[in-house]
């Protein structure tokens, strides 16, 4: 089961990849760049929360 880093971790992955998209379709390098990062932060956090939950075991 998931724990909640894992989840952020997701969330925050799925939101960058959104607000990329919409950068791009409306010309904004800014936020385009924005959602990349975000998609990096929300890897991250997500790796976190794997290694998070193979110390539990």
């Amino acid at each position: 089961m998931a724990n909640e880093d894992q989840t952020k971790g997701k969330t925050k992955d799925i939101g960058g990849k959104f607000k990329e998209e919409a950068g791009d379709l409306t010309g904004n390098d800014r936020m385009k760049q924005e959602g990349q990062a975000d998609q990096v932060e929300g890897k991250a956090q997500k790796k976190w929360g794997e290694a998070k939950d193979k110390l539990k075991d």
